[in-house]
């Protein structure tokens, strides 16, 4: 074997050996990445579950609140029983809902809704389109209404502007 031969084989291990290193750099970088991103998934999850669980208290208390207020306005229906019976129904289911909210936890709610969807699939589409059709519905109505009374204000401003023309011009011939 000649002396350049060997200088050869040399560069080749070298190169070789340079690039395994590369290589575990590279991975090594990777799984610290991997595991960052993990920790940082994690985190998230427990502060999204923990501001979930501070707020659903407040939420109890808002269903619990409405029931009370729907129980109080079933006084002035005195003389409809059937009436009253419907509405205090309802004020009993919202506040069985309330303490369910009280009681479970979002892990709890996720699951359950998860679970929903799995046996449910084709209701859980209507249902969402539906209240997607609903919400379209809700912004073209609200976007009209905010054009139309932009396009009268509008209008109400030329009159304005128009009586105050008037009205110099009527002066202006009045001093004459």
């Amino acid at each position: 074997m000649g002396v350049g031969q060997q200088n050869t084989n040399r560069q080749q291990d070298n190169g070789n050996e340079e690039w395994d290193a590369l290589k575990g750099d590279v991975g090594g970088m990777a799984d610290a990445a991997v595991e960052r991103s993990r920790h940082f998934i994690d985190t998230a999850r427990e502060q999204a579950t923990d501001y979930v669980d501070r707020r659903k208290d407040d939420v109890a208390q808002s269903v619990a609140d409405f029931a009370t207020t729907l129980r109080e306005s079933t006084h002035s229906f005195d003389e409809r029983p059937n009436i009253r019976a419907v509405v205090d129904t309802a004020a009993e289911g919202l506040e069985q809902l309330a303490g369910s909210i009280r009681d479970r936890s979002f892990a709890d709610f996720f699951n359950e809704f998860e679970d929903v969807v799995r046996r449910r699939p084709a209701t859980v589409a209507a249902v969402t389109v539906a209240v997607g059709f609903l919400a379209a519905r809700f912004i073209k109505s609200t976007a009209e209404e905010l054009r139309y009374d932009h396009v009268n204000s509008g209008q109400a401003q030329r009159s304005q502007a128009q009586a105050r023309q008037q009205g110099q011009r009527s002066r202006a011939k009045a001093s004459t």
